[in-house]
């Protein structure tokens, strides 16, 4: 299918590993230039740059720190003196941790609400000024949003949070830029193996209709999808992709 992204530039956060590196894949296969935001995993980042590289596309490297507004800030500088207008901004970055409620520290509850809530706003308050008319900008939920998590609460809050963000903006930046959000059930990245592990062994019988883990082909497809112009009469929607873990 023709996504009609050809010659687009996206800007993908967590596009290092997971759902982020395989949205910042298929958009290169797509036809479209993609600046990678990552945090640690150069390697990893890299090798991304490599895959989208072998399309025929152009791929940027940007260092950043989504708990670390001033680093937001600086990244986003980059892409300025670049002279880079962006046609799509993709929040795909996450960070989670497995931890009982009574032992969630101060520390621990600042960083997952920062890496997930307050860094998807720092990034898009960036971000917006360099979003070409039509573009599009596409959150990454969980459905721990609509289900909350007992054993990662911070996690849960955050992704709810990130819900409503999207439509506040989806308002926000009406009608020029569409904003919508994806929130994928539990899907095989290296964060979603350390929530495998916390569930019960029956979680995939007993919870779900689709009685498997997601791939993060199958969620980046669905991403790239609603970021492109043939999702246009979208905003401001939540589209669940969970297995029928929840179903609303």
């Amino acid at each position: 299918m023709d996504l009609a992204l050809n010659d687009k530039v996206a800007f993908v956060t967590g596009a290092s590993s997971g759902i982020g590196a395989a949205a910042a894949e298929i958009l290169g296969g797509e036809g479209a230039d993609v600046i990678l935001a990552y945090h640690q995993n150069l390697a990893g980042v890299e090798q991304v740059a490599g895959r989208i590289s072998s399309f025929g596309r152009r791929a940027w490297l940007c260092p950043m720190d989504l708990a670390d507004p001033r680093s937001l800030s600086a990244a986003v500088e980059q892409i300025k003196q670049r002279d880079q207008e962006i046609d799509i901004v993709i929040l795909s970055a996450g960070y989670n941790q497995v931890t009982p409620p009574d032992e969630i520290t101060p520390a621990e509850w600042d960083r997952v609400i920062n890496v997930n809530l307050s860094g998807a706003f720092f990034v898009l308050q960036a971000c917006i000024p360099l979003i070409k008319k039509g573009g599009s900008i596409v959150t990454v939920a969980s459905v721990a949003a609509h289900t909350g998590a007992p054993h990662h609460m911070h996690y849960a809050a955050a992704k709810a949070g990130l819900v409503n963000l999207t439509k506040s903006f989806a308002r926000e930046l009406a009608p020029h830029i569409r904003v919508n959000c994806v929130a994928p059930g539990i899907t095989l990245t290296e964060m979603g193996e350390d929530t495998i592990r916390a569930l019960p062994e029956d979680y995939l019988t007993k919870k779900l209709l689709v009685p498997a883990y997601a791939t993060p082909q199958e969620i980046a497809s669905w991403i790239v999808f609603v970021a492109s112009p043939l999702s246009g009469f979208m905003s401001g929607a939540t589209i669940d992709i969970n297995g029928g873990r929840v179903l609303r």
